[in-house]
């Protein structure tokens, strides 16, 4: 059995469970709170998040393994990310902060503050990497 009969099988076997669920909602005229439909809702949703992760995982890590070049780009850029967290771990503050009558501690506030500099640095290198590729358009 190929890929695609089993994932049109997987599909349709959702797409009842989904029409039963629902049929069951909408079926059903009693109170939010008293409502026994949401648990099994919740738990399909949550069995297909975890099952579409898998299989996204499992492709690209099969993809990534079947080419060495795509890999090395990869860890790469993973190690490009991670030295950009360090760096914006270090420039970090980890002073105290009293927000609200409450005092936020040092470490909270350094992992806050690491968060707002690794946003901004990645936001200057995304703006510089459209802007370098706007001007060499322009040059061609």
């Amino acid at each position: 059995m190929n890929l695609h009969k089993l994932t049109k099988i997987a599909a349709i076997v959702v797409a009842i469970l989904s029409v039963i669920i629902l049929g069951g909602l909408v079926a059903y005229d009693g109170e939010a709170a008293d409502n026994t439909w949401i648990t099994p809702i919740i738990f399909v949703s949550y069995i297909m998040l975890f099952v579409t992760i898998a299989i996204v995982l499992l492709f690209v890590f099969k993809n990534l393994f079947s080419n060495p070049a795509s890999l090395k780009r990869t860890l790469m850029s993973l190690g490009i990310f991670a030295a950009i967290l360090l760096i914006s771990f270090v420039l970090a503050n980890g002073d105290e902060v009293t927000a609200n009558k409450e005092v936020v501690s040092g470490s909270v506030s350094r992992w806050v503050g690491t968060g707002l500099n690794m946003f901004y640095a990645l936001a200057i290198i995304a703006l510089g990497a459209m802007g370098w590729t706007a001007l060499s358009k322009i040059r061609k």
